[in-house]
């Protein structure tokens, strides 16, 4: 089993197969993958993340639809995709996700673009954003103060997802429609915070 080593060593940790229910070569990752082809996979199969958070793309170099890993036994491309929406049966590169805090997070949504019109904090999980009294449609910027969050396309967490960060662009995004693959058309409807 060979291993990738970097910066993130010992505290995350993930393990992909080749084929579905871990079957097939494997290979240990400890730090992000821009290509599994530059691995020798043709495809990833199923992971298992023993340790930390990760974010999985369809697309290399980091890039496309966005699947958040947190530790557990994926079997096949179905349990990391989990859309209904959309489902990419490819892993095609992964990262560990370092800004993961345990002890705090806090998010402010606003309406519009460049954080202008209603706002509202965040600092717990919100499975349904209207029953806050946001409409699907209603958020346009983010500025997360804190932590890693996942944003989701339906209520209850589900549908398409992506991954905002405190440390990413000063945890500033201006422009929520241009946050990840298909954010022209993503609606916003449930925000929760990543905790491993």
């Amino acid at each position: 089993m060979a291993q990738h080593s970097g910066k993130y060593a010992g505290l995350w940790k993930m393990v992909v197969w080749e084929e579905p229910s871990f079957e097939g070569r494997k290979h240990e990752f400890t730090s992000e993958c821009y290509d599994v082809a530059d691995c020798g996979f043709l495809n990833v199969g199923s992971a298992r993340v023993e340790s930390g958070t990760w974010v999985g793309y369809d697309h290399t170099g980091l890039q496309g639809q966005q699947f958040v890993m947190e530790p557990g036994d994926y079997p096949s491309w179905e349990a990391w995709s989990g859309s209904h929406a959309y489902r990419a049966p490819r892993l095609a590169s992964f990262r560990p996700l370092p800004s993961a805090n345990l002890r705090e997070s806090k998010v402010t949504l606003f309406e519009k673009e460049n954080f202008l019109g209603r706002k509202g904090e965040l600092s717990q999980d919100c499975p349904s954003l209207q029953a806050l009294g946001w409409n699907s449609n209603a958020i346009g910027s983010v500025a997360v103060q804190s932590g890693a969050w996942v944003c989701s396309q339906f209520p209850g967490y589900k549908g398409s997802q992506f991954v905002l960060e405190s440390d990413c662009h000063r945890g500033e995004y201006k422009h929520l429609r241009e946050v990840g693959a298909h954010a022209q058309s993503f609606q916003v409807q449930s925000i929760r915070r990543i905790q491993h």
